[in-house]
């Protein structure tokens, strides 16, 4: 297809997760604190940050064992493409949270609403603008009618059909 693509992460998602087992699998079900740790070069990136009430992070997918093409997400026993879910085996080892930012000192950022394993590299921060991130028109597919707060990860992070990447 294309050239591979490569980033480099601008500092770290500290998290009380140690192990994906037991972690809430989505921000809004989580009401753990954490911190995203940037290094010093990318300080200046995140003036004016703190007057949003929310962030979205981008982040790698540190502890994903293996990409798959379907898998039996949470909230459901059927096998689902992964393109459907939010599982972390994807053939891109992308993840992506809401967190509530909790505040900015030097380069460290205090968020709230944290799902992600401790020490999982950080991509990127966007602030999250309602009136741009919030479609009034969004379905939500197969998971219409299903509630996750309080969903916490299990075995379930790998699974399905592998992918080469």
């Amino acid at each position: 297809m294309n050239d591979p693509v490569e980033y480099e992460p601008i500092g770290l998602i500290r998290t009380p997760f140690d192990d994906p087992e037991g972690m809430p699998i989505q921000a809004r079900a989580a009401d753990a604190a954490g911190r995203l740790e940037l290094a010093e070069r990318f300080e200046a990136g995140l003036a004016d940050l703190e007057g949003f009430s929310h962030v979205v992070l981008l982040y790698h997918f540190h502890r994903s064992e293996s990409a798959t093409l379907t898998v039996t997400p949470f909230l459901d026993g059927t096998q689902r493409g992964v393109f459907a879910t939010r599982a972390p085996a994807r053939p891109n080892s992308i993840g992506l949270s809401v967190v509530r930012l909790a505040g900015v000192e030097a380069t460290t950022v205090a968020v709230e609403g944290v799902d992600v394993v401790d020490r999982t590299p950080l991509l990127d921060i966007k602030p999250f603008v309602p009136e741009f991130d919030v479609p009034t028109d969004a379905a939500a597919g197969w998971l219409e009618g299903r509630e996750a707060d309080g969903v916490s990860a299990d075995d379930r992070f790998a699974g399905g059909e592998p992918v080469d990447r």
